[in-house]
């Protein structure tokens, strides 16, 4: 009897050991290039805290900033960094997405120019030539941000990217899309001194600048692993506020040929705006979905509820 009550303990310890050392995998696309605006994600990866949440990610870059969207929707990732106004925009147009956690949790987005310019306010930049960064969402947000500031008689242009050029060659006058925390200092860098106006000190509602979503099948399938991972973003990015030079140095590990003079000044700047919770406010987003329906960002009323979904009470 002893020798049969030893061999089940053995078989039970090991029916029971092996599930929990097996990690289901997940993967990520990014909106853009790996840069300090990811820095939780690499911290997670680094510190072990995906392995502890019983998940291993895979981080992908996208060849275009709209493809992470379409893909984690489509299914052909699990999860994606997007952009609120991003993604109201595409459930206006009917495509079923869900947000699942938080990145960036106030707008990094600017209208920038050169500080030469000598532009004091929106609206100096009536008959002006402005660029846009992402079609389809940045062009969309400059037009509303127009009519609220007065901007008229003025030509759009798509610059993608390459806005130092764009800038600095006077292709444009300004460009709506940098963020006020990494372009200012690549150009910098590039001895290229710019001005910028805020969109929420100009009108347009307070909004979360980068998000995770996927797609409702992935939720449904893979809701344990979804919710594994945003826990461990949350508690990177109680790290990098605890211990930000320790984080500086997980990214580096994670990212070595980032460069790192440009890198570093941009997460000083960063820092404050890492999301310091991961449940979306319901009402700021139904807020901001009404101001997009007002200026014609998307096209029909969107509930937000939909979109929102509470992993911790199980929707």
């Amino acid at each position: 009897m002893k020798r049969i009550l030893m061999i089940l303990i053995l078989i039970a310890g090991v029916s029971w050991s092996g599930p929990a050392l097996a990690e289901a995998p997940l993967t990520l696309m990014l909106d853009w290039f790996p840069n300090v605006d990811h820095m939780p994600i690499y911290v997670a990866q680094e510190r072990g805290f995906f392995s502890q949440a019983g998940v291993t990610v895979k981080i992908l870059n996208p060849s275009d900033t709209s493809d992470a969207l379409k893909l984690a929707v489509a299914g052909r990732v699990d999860l994606a960094v997007s952009y609120e106004p991003q993604t109201l925009m595409a459930a206006g147009r009917g495509i079923d997405v869900r947000v699942v956690g938080r990145l960036i949790g106030h707008p990094l987005c600017t209208l920038m120019y050169l500080k030469k310019s000598g532009f004091t306010k929106p609206a100096d930049l009536t008959g002006r030539t402005i660029g846009y960064t992402v079609p389809g969402l940045m062009d969309v947000l400059m037009d509303a941000f127009a009519k609220i500031n007065h901007i008229t008689d003025y030509k759009l242009v798509n610059v993608g990217f390459s806005i130092a050029p764009a800038l600095s060659a006077g292709r444009v006058d300004a460009v709506m899309g940098p963020f006020k925390t990494y372009e200012t200092v690549t150009m910098a860098h590039e001895g290229i001194d710019t001005g910028f106006f805020e969109l929420e000190t100009w009108g347009i509602p307070d909004y979360d600048e980068l998000i995770f979503i996927c797609g409702p099948k992935t939720l449904a399938s893979k809701k344990n692993q979804v919710q594994g991972f945003v826990q461990a973003v949350a508690k990177a990015i109680d790290v990098i506020d605890a211990s930000p030079n320790a984080a500086l140095t997980d990214y580096f590990k994670a990212l070595p040929d980032a460069d790192k003079k440009v890198e570093t000044a941009a997460f000083e700047l960063t820092r404050p705006y890492y999301a310091k919770h991961q449940q979306c406010d319901r009402k700021a987003w139904q807020a901001f979905a009404d101001f997009a329906l007002q200026y014609g960002l998307i096209e029909k009323k969107v509930d937000v509820a939909t979109l929102l979904p509470d992993l911790m009470k199980g929707e």
